[in-house]
């Protein structure tokens, strides 16, 4: 306070009476870079001393609170900053093969897109905000023994993810509902319950056949070796869908640079013999590919004989342009010009040998 007051003092005497300001102040008030104070009748009256000692008090206040506000801003900002760099703009979803039986496939040949920088040995978890639609981003970890729950799963009945709908096929999906709120980072890894930033919509199929068996490897690698590994999983959402056509899962063990855990691979968020249209989670049974869950394992095992069901003729539209076919009710129709509309009457292994492929949000 006092050399503020000393400070004061000389630029008003150098103000009003033209002295000199001894060096060793000059620098202090040189640093401040005061703008020039207009001397127009019109503007507003500023007198020297007022504006000289609220410049000098804002300068010298904002210098004391500088480090606090930086460390604030730091904290503040780990929150909702993802640690390490994002999948690169050469993952495609459209490049993919499309859904052929298998609940996912490898990408990039089975290795993770992380950069050696985001390595490390310390535990943490990053949720991505959502997205203005409401949508999950990617979701990351450095997975540790730490982490992982210590006590029983809660409920997380309280959160509704973008396009869920509780809906119920018994005579198909043995564990009788479509959908689940799946976890983006499983629960077992985390011990993540309600957050709404780590539930997205996806089918039974995907959740059980797709993620699980990855995350299961996950955890007992962690549990065996108390090793760490880095992991992230990506929901793939198409524009404004709100259902997301899948989940990029990637994973590497930390300590043992990938002998341990090392995977790359695509989940697609489908269920055998049910259409789902992703804008919404609107669903229906695709009735010409019904099959009982129960008709195998009613018969006698002695008496399995399961014949190759004849493929059955029925209409698609196919997109003379990008070369897709389509089930008639699928929501690209609508927006498919109309040079480039084709009707056709057949078998889907006809129209794939003349080189049409399946449209990925309807799958034919």
């Amino acid at each position: 306070m006092k050399r503020r007051s000393v400070i004061t003092a000389l630029i008003l005497g150098t103000l009003l009476f033209g002295c000199e300001l001894p060096v060793s102040y000059q620098s202090d008030v040189e640093s401040q870079s005061l703008p020039s104070v207009s001397t127009s009748t019109e503007a507003p009256t500023v007198t020297s001393s007022n504006y000289v000692e609220s410049t000098i008090t804002s300068v010298a206040s904002t210098t004391l609170a500088t480090v606090t506000e930086t460390e604030i801003l730091t904290e503040a900002a780990t929150e909702d900053t993802n640690p390490i760099s994002p999948v690169p703009a050469s993952f495609d979803f459209f490049s993919l093969p499309s859904y052929t039986g298998s609940p996912y496939c490898e990408v990039n040949g089975n290795i993770p897109f992380f950069d050696i920088s985001d390595f490390t040995t310390e535990s943490y978890e990053y949720y991505s905000p959502l997205d203005d639609l409401g949508r999950c981003g990617e979701c990351t970890a450095c997975l540790g023994y730490d982490l992982m729950p210590t006590e029983p799963r809660g409920e997380i009945g309280s959160v509704r993810p973008t396009g869920f709908q509780l809906v119920r096929y018994d005579d198909v999906i043995a564990d009788k509902y479509l959908f689940n709120r799946c976890h983006v980072l499983g629960w077992q890894l985390t011990g993540e319950n309600a957050n709404e930033r780590n539930l997205i919509t996806g089918t039974r199929y995907m959740n059980v056949e797709g993620m699980l068996p990855f995350e299961n490897k996950v955890a007992k690698y962690i549990k065996r070796t108390n090793n760490h590994v880095l992991y992230r999983v990506t929901p793939i959402f198409i524009e404004s869908e709100l259902v997301c056509r899948g989940v990029l899962m990637e994973a590497q063990s930390v300590e043992d640079d990938g002998s341990g855990i090392r995977f790359n691979v695509f989940c697609y968020n489908v269920q055998p013999q049910i259409y789902i249209d992703y804008s919404n989670g609107d669903n229906h049974l695709i009735e010409e590919t019904f099959i009982p869950i129960a008709t195998v394992t009613d018969i006698p095992t002695d008496e399995r004989i399961i014949e190759d069901p004849q493929p059955e003729s029925q209409t698609y539209i196919l997109n003379t342009n990008t070369r897709k076919f389509h089930y008639p009710s699928c929501s690209s129709v609508d927006s498919m010009k109309e040079k480039n509309k084709l009707e056709y009457n057949g078998t889907r292994d006809e129209i794939i040998a003349q080189g049409y492929e399946p449209c990925k949000r309807c799958n034919p």
